[in-house]
């Protein structure tokens, strides 16, 4: 055979390797692991991780009382405040009869000092026309909104109970075998750079 003739290039597994890391393929794979990844964060931070850190609760908006500020489906987290907090303007979560686990968030829209010194909170629904028929007493208030994220309200619904904690375990053991796997892949990456570059 001649210096002339044309021969088959068979390509290395090298090539092949790089062309597989730098394909459309590759790099879509890429941007879905990391979006995914970033989702399941940000749910774990804001209905969790955060609330919990700060002594704050997580509640669900359930209806429209409060549109447009919180949307039926609107994930608010309220964080306990002092009275010197509780100001005209802002947004409470009380409890709706006092002792009872069922609460509302409205917003304080006035506030009344009886003679004898007792402080009540006259609260209303940003959508509604008029006021709440009772006035909130410092007893029922269970905190005031610190930060809201709207739709994730149905989420943190779901995450409730043993749900939560199986969700929260899945989301632990992703992170550990995610970072794992990129842990290993490097690792495979720099022994074979090693390797094409030994003599």
């Amino acid at each position: 055979m001649s210096a002339n003739d044309d021969t088959d290039v068979i390509p290395s597994a090298t090539t092949v390797d790089e062309d597989e890391r730098t394909g459309v393929l590759w790099w879509v794979n890429r941007v879905v692991s990391y979006t995914l990844l970033a989702f399941m964060l940000f749910v774990l931070a804001v209905t969790i991780v955060i609330p919990r850190l700060s002594g704050s609760t997580p509640y669900t908006i359930l209806t429209g009382s409060m549109r447009p500020t919180y949307p039926p489906g609107t994930l608010v987290v309220v964080k306990p405040a002092d009275v010197a907090e509780l100001r005209v303007g802002t947004p409470i979560t009380y409890q709706i009869r006092s002792g009872e686990p069922d609460v509302v968030t409205h917003r304080i829209v006035a506030i009344q000092q009886s003679g004898r010194g007792i402080t009540t909170y006259i609260t209303r629904g940003d959508n509604n026309n008029s006021d709440d028929e009772n006035p909130v007493q410092i007893g029922q208030i269970r905190g005031k909104v610190w930060y809201s994220v709207p739709y994730m309200g149905y989420v943190n619904n779901w995450l409730n109970g043993e749900q939560r904690k199986i969700t929260v375990a899945v989301i632990v053991i992703g992170l550990f075998g995610y970072a794992l796997v990129m842990f290993v892949g490097a690792g495979v990456d720099h022994y074979r750079n090693r390797k094409e570059q030994a003599p």
